[in-house]
């Protein structure tokens, strides 16, 4: 009943309790986990409230700090959850000895996520009242990042989609204090939004290794003491040499989605001696792409490449500069190449990273990655030209879903056809 740096505490006790633990080697220490319960948690408690327990420790120990407490414990009650330091309430109780595997799902989450809790806010002291996410919305994280790596549960950004694409009119930025915050708009703003977010900043902008180690060099600069939101972007970009305003900017500051469409793609060739070189006319200005299909809007590939010609850099364009671009070793470097170019729209408003996926004539595929830098002079519409050997069949940007994009329909080409509600209506009926 002793421990140090402990900013509350909380007890339970009763004569029907069964008792329940078990050691947990950390890399620091070793730390008691322990259940109680009544004979109503039988036969699922025994089962898997300990295992939580243990599993949560070693993973939130390993992308912050040694849980530092002696023991870490879950106490059965009859619904919700609810945390202090080294102890939490947890809810989850079979009927008549059974559980449904969502109902067990739910329960393993909760205790998951108020052991989690000991990290933050008990130890990353931050002003919950205030700004509800910052333990909220990490913890969230961690939680997903337990349950994926000890029982196979996959994170998907999709359930956040719903809730991104509602009225702006209604939403508010995670950077609301608490006491601004809707009752219904909690479960998104604090817990799943920063959480998807934190996801994402993770696997796709930062990649894992540089992310956890920003990430532990937060939970350890900070612990037993009490930051504020700036100090969590502030030390992220700081232990990873990344600068990462733009992000925190969308996905805390704004109310804007994911919507990222690809408005057009061209497709161009160079052309060579042995085509047909009438219509000289034809001939473009150096590096303009454009111009051969200018007024040409084509939804799929089916009326093959542009044909274009690149023609030698006018002296005037290199001033006093006397080297030059050597214009035949480009030609050559293009000949036979497929060359796209596609422009790319911003319609919600939050930059992203462009994740694309290739399939090319013979089946194969290519995914892609641009990183998000590519926005910085125009966050509205981007153009970028690719230089393939194969010939492309498909586009589809973000795949795998990794963005959380909110409209999937206008992320592919060729494009597709999308079916009006009357025809779904009609397909049912």
């Amino acid at each position: 009943y002793q421990a140090d740096n402990v900013r509350d505490f909380a007890w339970a006790s009763s004569r029907k309790f069964i008792w329940d633990a078990q050691a947990v080697k950390l890399p620091t220490n070793t730390v008691m986990a322990m259940s109680f319960y009544p004979k109503e948690g039988l036969p699922v408690w025994p089962e898997e409230s300990t295992k939580a327990v243990k599993n949560a420790l070693e993973i939130y120990s390993k992308y912050s700090f040694d849980y530092p407490y002696p023991v870490a414990i879950s106490v059965n009650t009859s619904n919700i959850g609810m945390e202090f330091p080294m102890i939490s309430f947890n809810g989850g109780r079979p009927r008549d000895g059974k559980m449904s595997e969502g109902a067990k799902k739910g329960m393993i989450g909760t205790i998951v996520h108020e052991v989690g809790h000991n990290y933050f806010p008990m130890i990353v002291s931050s002003d919950e009242r205030q700004w509800f996410w910052m333990d909220e919305g990490l913890n969230t994280f961690l939680q997903s990042m337990t349950e994926e790596q000890r029982y196979g549960w996959d994170f998907t950004t999709k359930d956040i989609v719903p809730y991104m694409k509602g009225d702006k009119n209604f939403l508010k930025p995670v950077m609301s204090t608490a006491d601004n915050v809707e009752l219904f708009q909690i479960g998104n703003n604090a817990y799943n939004k920063p959480a998807t977010a934190l996801y994402i900043l993770r696997e796709t902008v930062m990649g894992p290794e540089l992310f956890d180690k920003a990430f532990k060099e937060y939970a350890q600069r900070w612990m037993y003491k009490h930051p504020k939101p700036a100090d969590f972007f502030r030390t992220m970009e700081d232990a990873s040499a990344v600068d990462l305003d733009w992000f925190w900017r969308g996905w805390f500051y704004s109310t804007d989605r994911v919507d990222i469409a690809v408005d057009e793609v061209k497709w161009f060739k160079l052309k060579t001696e042995k085509t047909d070189l009438e219509n000289k006319n034809k001939n473009v200005k150096a590096g303009d792409l454009n111009a051969s299909s200018a007024n040409k809007n084509t939804n799929d590939f089916s009326n093959g490449p542009e044909e274009f010609t690149l023609i030698n850099t006018p002296d005037q364009f290199y001033g006093e500069f006397k080297s030059r671009v050597d214009d035949n070793a480009i030609r050559q470097k293009l000949e036979g190449k497929n060359i796209y170019q596609i422009k790319f729209k911003n319609v919600g408003g939050l930059v992203m990273p462009l994740v694309i996926e290739w399939t090319y004539k013979d089946g194969s595929k290519e995914i892609e990655r641009i990183p998000a830098e590519i926005w910085r002079i125009n966050e509205n519409e981007i153009t970028k030209v690719f230089v393939k050997e194969k010939e492309v069949v498909n586009i589809v940007l973000d795949p795998n879903f990794e963005l959380a994009d909110t409209e999937m329909s206008n992320n592919v080409f060729p494009k597709k056809p999308v079916e009006s509600r009357f025809d779904q209506f009609k397909k049912q009926n």
